[in-house]
């Protein structure tokens, strides 16, 4: 008979639990005197008095030395696996719009890091479970360590995104207690050395910072950097075509051909297009004069800036007047699109040239992204009672035009309010458009704001002008024939 007791309960470790071995061979681990009977008992020795020396030794403490804490364990335990969880699924949310549908290579990879990541922290949620529990498997720490350094890493890069421009978005209730939270479980886990359980620590570490560092290189490329390689080109063009007498009217019918491609490498969402018609008076001198005074009065009245010594007192008639594109419509790169339109000046009008100009914003689609479907709605200001949106306080009779606008970036989406493009036409003043995030809720706009966005969505306006002689254009003019 061995002198050696059968039974051993090694003295409690830093947590509480008491490793347990039968006959020489570890068996397990237990937490209190009743999980010790258990396990007794599954292994067929229900019959052990614990209570006897002969039978159970005990180091470190009697049959009553139990100093696990088991509310507040699986409290902390339950807290660590809420936020892993919490964490797992804001990286899915916010990476999968990126990982399937973004336009760069280098922003698919932001996504399919921030989804990968979450399941990353999946992972590590279930290896609190054995983490906080009885530590069966080595790795678990490390798993769970990992787990807790991803979402700090995440959660500070939607921080510091968040306070460069400080405005409200639903996802800040989300990844502002996240990064509080992940602050807080990486402490905690300081005091465990979770690594010690893994078989090389070092080469796990050196793993850790390569992945991180990788991470956050491919974040601040993609959120950083706008592409300016690429500006975007846009060919306007407008052609007088041959006029016609009208067969039963002193009118002329004057046909305009207007054509619109996109030669840049992108495509682009049209915001407001314009298309206006003018006819010219002047007064003709003999002699002429540059005095200048003539020159200045059709700057303060027409804003014309072209000068000629022996025509002045120009100005100008407002003919026609039409959209292009309807707003939202999407032009994709090397698209070329003409439109027929048909015009009627009297037959002896005394203009002497006509104006084509032809107006178009866009926002580039490698930028953001338009809410086509509500932007596309008109809205006649004269039929609204409140609410009217407006810009620079113009809010005379026009059309108006509203919808949401996203970055391409969700990390960007996340961490900034919702932004709405705003666009307003009539055919009596120039059209008009404002982006930024105050639209939907009454505040003023910051211009230096809106300045700003408009260059972060790459929303430009180009122009286009024609002249023609009306000499010119009516001795194209056939006459009509004899009904």
């Amino acid at each position: 008979m061995s002198i050696r007791p059968w039974v051993v309960v090694e003295a409690p470790d830093g947590r509480g639990l008491r490793r347990v071995t039968v006959g020489g061979e570890a068996v397990g681990s237990a937490w209190s005197l009743r999980e010790l009977r258990g396990m007794l008992d599954r292994l067929g020795h229900g019959d052990v008095d614990v209570h006897d020396p002969a039978s159970v030794y005990w180091r470190g403490g009697d049959s009553g030395t139990w100093p696990d804490r088991p509310w507040r364990r699986r409290v902390t335990g339950s807290v660590v696996l809420a936020g892993l969880l919490a964490s797992a699924v804001l990286n899915a949310v916010i990476g999968w719009p990126d990982a399937s549908g973004a336009l760069t290579f280098a922003q698919r990879v932001t996504g399919a890091l921030f989804v990968l990541s979450g399941l990353v922290q999946l992972a590590a949620a279930v290896s609190v479970l054995d983490f906080w529990g009885k530590r069966q498997s080595a790795p678990t720490g490390a798993i769970v360590l990992l787990g807790v350094l991803i979402a700090l890493a995440t959660d500070s890069l939607l921080v510091l995104l968040w306070l460069d421009e400080r405005q409200y978005t639903p996802y800040l209730l989300a990844f502002m207690p996240l990064w509080c939270w992940s602050v807080w479980a990486l402490r905690l886990l300081l005091r465990e050395k979770p690594w010690k359980g893994v078989p090389q620590p070092r080469k796990f570490a050196a793993g850790v910072f390569a992945s991180a560092l990788f991470t956050a290189l491919s974040l601040a490329y993609s959120t950083l950097y706008q592409p300016t390689v690429a500006p975007m080109h846009f060919a306007l063009k407008a052609e007088f075509g041959t006029a016609r007498a009208d067969r039963r009217l002193p009118f002329v019918q004057v046909p305009l051909k207007i054509s619109v491609k996109n030669t840049g490498a992108f495509s682009a969402y049209i915001v407001i297009s314009d298309f206006t018609v003018y006819g010219r008076t002047a007064q003709y001198a003999g002699r002429g004069s540059f005095s200048g005074e003539e020159w200045k009065n059709s700057i303060d009245k027409y804003g014309e800036e072209e000068a000629e010594r022996h025509v002045d007192r120009l100005a100008f008639s407002h003919l026609s007047s039409g959209r292009i594109y309807e707003p939202g419509t999407l032009l994709e790169s090397g698209q070329e699109d003409t439109r027929e339109h048909v015009f009627q000046i009297p037959a002896d009008a005394r203009y002497d040239l006509l104006r084509a100009d032809l107006q178009l914003t866009y926002l580039r689609k490698d930028r953001g992204r338009i809410d086509s479907e509500e932007f596309d709605k008109q809205r006649a200001t004269w039929r609204m009672k409140k609410g009217v949106p407006c810009i620079s306080n113009d809010c005379g009779d026009r059309i108006v035009y509203l919808g949401a606008v996203r970055h391409n970036n969700n990390l960007v989406n996340v961490t900034r309010a919702a932004h709405y493009v705003l666009a307003t036409w009539s055919p009596m003043g120039t059209p008009g458009y404002s982006l930024s995030c105050y639209h939907l809720d009454g505040k003023e706009i910051d211009l230096a704001e809106e300045k700003k966005d408009v260059a972060r969505f790459g929303v430009a306006t180009v122009k286009a002008q024609t002249d023609i002689s009306l000499a010119e254009l009516l001795k194209s003019v056939t006459p009509p024939r004899p009904s």
